[in-house]
């Protein structure tokens, strides 16, 4: 059941406390995505990242009513620059015509309701795993763009140089404890600030000659859509999709529970109407030229405070129109003064194996290999693909294919149909 409407001034500070506590992904989310070989830039990804988390978190608001911020996917931004643009060597275009196509999808699964079966197809041992997974995997692109993990032609990986930057680095992860544990709203962008500051007299980054410029725009309607449907690239259509599917009612589950905006029975309110935004908010990255958006798990910082209605939404959405403006002074930020967030938000990705069940190896082996083969593979989808079909195998082999449901047979032979395509063109 539901509480009284909170009044608006609390509805403003919730509002603006849930801004400050997502607001890193305005640096974060276009420095990941304009890594050196996409060929994306960086004041580009920013006006991309600013509008959609503005217009989006205002359509949550507005529309679904609910006190949830809306921005690009922690995790997901990463995938599509490396596993996507740099590891499967997709022209951005097309990667952004993947990451429309897949909020197509998405958009259809929310309409229809096949949203219902679907997630509960997914066993909830793999959507642990995929969080970790996941956390793993922003954790290392963390510490090597510190240079703390750098490559080598013998053991693959090895330990970087503690240099200045790492130094840096490493200090900004002590910061960031210190700031979360005392639950500050402005911990993330407090270590992004002081790092770049501190950098500057070191010759790490440089100050811009002018703070503030006009919108980029010219990523808005750049996508390949069409040369995003081929075959090959279906797997990866359905890994996006799916992914989006495990944050989007993760995030509702969670902060609905914490807001107390459930029903009778426990399940989120709105949840149609939530996740038609998060399906629109994927649709609309493609078309504008950033990775897929979703509801974000911080906004439980606004709910902590007294957010419960769309107009915590609504506020937090107007704090991010500003920062159209102000693209020099994000692009100043260097790789390692973002590698501390990438690595906290990591290590709270992580948390989630406290949830997996480990006693039986055919619970705990598909898990260990969505979790390993997300870093490993550079690939969200090859986890989450390949966690399927040993979640389903290993259950047929030890006699429990009568535990494995209906739906979740489907989704596993849709994965070795996955497997193959992408592995035949």
């Amino acid at each position: 059941m539901t509480e009284p409407s909170p009044p608006l001034r609390t509805e403003i500070v919730a509002g603006i406390t849930t801004f400050f506590t997502m607001a890193y992904v305005i640096v974060v989310n276009p420095a990941i995505l304009a890594t050196e070989g996409t060929g994306l830039p960086f004041p580009a990804v920013m006006t991309a990242t600013v509008v959609l988390s503005a217009s989006m978190t205002l359509l949550m608001g507005l529309y679904a009513r609910l006190p949830y911020g809306v921005a690009p996917g922690m995790g997901i931004n990463a995938f599509f620059t490396f596993g996507i643009i740099l590891g499967m060597k997709v022209p951005w275009p097309t990667a952004l015509g993947i990451v429309f196509w897949a909020g197509v999808f998405f958009l259809v699964v929310s309409v229809t309701g096949l949203r219902v079966a679907v997630a509960r197809a997914i066993p909830r041992n793999l959507r642990a795993a995929t969080s970790v997974g996941i956390g793993l995997f922003l954790t290392f692109i963390g510490l090597k763009g510190a240079g703390i993990v750098v490559s080598d032609p013998v053991t693959f990986v090895k330990l970087g140089r503690l240099d200045a930057r790492a130094l840096l680095a490493v200090a900004g992860v002590g910061l960031a404890v210190v700031l979360l544990r005392r639950k500050s709203a402005l911990a993330f962008l407090v270590v992004i600030a002081s790092t770049t500051a501190l950098s500057i007299p070191l010759g790490l980054a440089k100050v811009p000659a002018r703070i503030v410029s006009s919108p980029d725009f010219s990523l808005f309607g750049a996508l390949d859509y069409r040369g995003a449907l081929k075959l090959s690239l279906l797997p990866v259509i359905v890994g996006i999709l799916l992914t989006d599917l495990f944050d989007s009612i993760s995030t509702f589950i969670g902060v609905s529970q914490a807001a107390k905006l459930v029903d009778e029975k426990g399940e989120p309110l709105r949840l149609k109407e939530g996740l038609l935004v998060d399906a629109l908010a994927t649709l609309g990255a493609g078309l504008m030229g950033t990775s897929s958006g979703t509801a974000y798990i911080e906004s439980t910082a606004g709910v902590e405070v007294g957010g419960r209605t769309g107009r915590t939404a609504v506020v937090t959405g107007l704090c991010f129109l500003p920062f159209l403006f102000l693209g020099p002074l994000a692009g100043m930020v260097p790789a390692h003064a973002t590698a501390p967030v990438l690595v906290i938000v990591g290590a709270l990705m992580f948390r989630s194996v406290a949830a997996l069940e480990l006693v039986r190896l055919e619970d705990a082996v598909p898990a260990w290999l969505t979790i390993a083969l997300i870093p490993l593979t550079f690939s969200i989808t090859q986890g989450i693909l390949w966690g399927f079909v040993a979640h389903a195998g290993l259950y047929a082999l030890v006699g429990r294919a009568r535990d494995v449901s209906p739906a979740t047979w489907i989704l596993a032979f849709v994965s070795i149909g996955l497997l193959m395509v992408e592995r035949l063109t």
